[in-house]
């Protein structure tokens, strides 16, 4: 009876395909990676190049966490490694568990010798395995056989004395070695955080990871959730399934609702994750997507904290807030009590009550600190009055509006001031 219901029900065949596809990476990046202007064909092309004329390369992957460095990399090595398996050699370190030199340096004994089925020496020291891995370089490269190095937290490496990024990228000077070292890291500034004699080694070709456009994401959600039509699932429910979904993609508040989300959590990664709540919310029964699905998985995905710290706050202290948000619209970055009382002093001439002291408002900023919804700028100034020292606000626009929205007794000439 079980697998006759399970034959008869396709919603849940179709609710797990789904969930198996935002389960995986390479299904989940493949469309981001058609176009040639794409990071996926341009980290392609460099590795490539390396592989077939024999030359060194180096290159960093930069982005937010979830933007799919780590994804496209795998993604190009798995497809180089079919297209040339006898020819490269992946080895993987990452600065969270190896940023030590001497650990670091052994790992990459250890996975060179497992490679190349030799025998690995666990007391061997930091210059053995250095020797090493140079005489590694130079029997692959005249084997013509690339090797690449995948360094994860690449920043977590630059700590100390850089002795691992040094012995890697000097071996690589010689002209007998082929190898690629890729960095990848969350930090853009990374490259700065190089030694000299290192960076002068690094070739400082990058790619950055940035959040999908508009189009992307259109094309992506539609490609994550349509169901293929050449599936075991019944032609019938698949053509009514992808064309109630064009209906909700097509939908004015589905739109408002996904730039929502985005503008709280702007990578792939974090809308993969929103999109496997949503399709979770699916309702068997009814078998297919609703705008509905969506929504309750936005309401348990928005982070809450500092919305339910302003529930607390006085009236006073949302007025401070929002004439911080108003001073940081009209790009004034630098702002302190005595700037945030000239903004609330100017507001006057929008509403007469709620009209308080300076000493008054002045416990409310400090109320604030407290909160932490604003902290100061830097930690110098330890000896300088409060109200003289530089704050900004650790809420962003989105939940202070939204915050304002769900109080309770919040007055009306709030909501007006921060939409100006």
């Amino acid at each position: 009876m079980g697998k006759e219901k399970e034959k008869e029900n396709p919603s849940q065949k179709a609710l797990n395909l789904l969930r198996t596809r935002l389960s995986n990476p390479n299904f989940v990046f493949k469309p981001l990676s058609d176009s040639p202007d794409s990071n996926y064909s341009k980290l392609k092309f460099i590795i490539s190049s390396s592989v077939t004329e024999a030359c060194n390369n180096s290159i960093l992957l930069l982005g937010p966490r979830g933007s799919g460095k780590a994804a496209v990399l795998e993604l190009v090595l798995s497809d180089l490694l079919q297209q040339y398996p006898e020819a490269i050699s992946v080895i993987r370190l990452n600065g969270l568990l190896h940023s030590d030199d001497n650990c670091a340096l052994k790992e990459i004994a250890r996975q060179l010798c497992k490679e190349h089925q030799l025998l690995f020496s666990k007391v061997a020291s930091f210059d053995d395995n250095s020797q090493f891995l140079i005489a590694m370089l130079r029997e692959c490269g005249l084997a013509h056989k690339t090797i690449i190095f995948m360094l994860d937290e690449f920043d977590l490496f630059t700590q100390g004395k850089q002795r691992l990024l040094y012995s890697l990228l000097d071996a690589m000077q010689s002209v007998t070695s082929q190898a690629v070292v890729i960095g990848v890291s969350c930090r853009l500034d990374v490259d700065q955080l190089l030694e000299k004699r290192v960076r002068s080694r690094f070739s400082h070709r990058k790619l950055l990871f940035l959040p999908p456009s508009k189009e992307d994401t259109e094309r992506f959600l539609e490609h994550i959730l349509s169901l293929p039509e050449d599936s075991s699932l019944p032609h019938s429910y698949t053509a009514e399934f992808n064309g109630r979904l064009k209906n909700v993609l097509a939908d004015e508040r589905f739109k408002e609702l996904i730039n929502t989300y985005l503008s709280f959590n702007s990578t792939i990664g974090q809308l993969v994750r929103f999109l496997f709540q949503a399709v979770s919310y699916m309702d068997l029964d009814v078998g297919f997507l609703s705008l509905e699905n969506f929504k309750t998985a936005l309401s348990s995905t928005q982070r809450q904290p500092k919305s339910e710290c302003i529930k607390d706050c006085s009236i006073l202290e949302l007025y401070l807030l929002v004439c911080m948000k108003r001073l940081e619209v009209k790009e004034q970055n630098s702002y302190n009590f005595n700037s945030v009382m000239t903004e609330y002093k100017s507001m006057h001439e929008f509403q007469t009550s709620d009209n308080y002291a300076g000493n008054v408002c002045l416990r409310a900023f400090e109320h604030l600190l407290q909160r932490e919804l604003i902290s100061f700028t830097d930690n110098r100034g330890h000896n300088q009055s409060v109200e003289f020292r530089p704050v900004k606000l650790l809420i962003s626009p989105a939940e202070l509006h939204q915050g304002l929205k769900s109080y309770r007794s919040c007055p009306a000439i709030l909501l007006k001031l921060i939409a100006r």
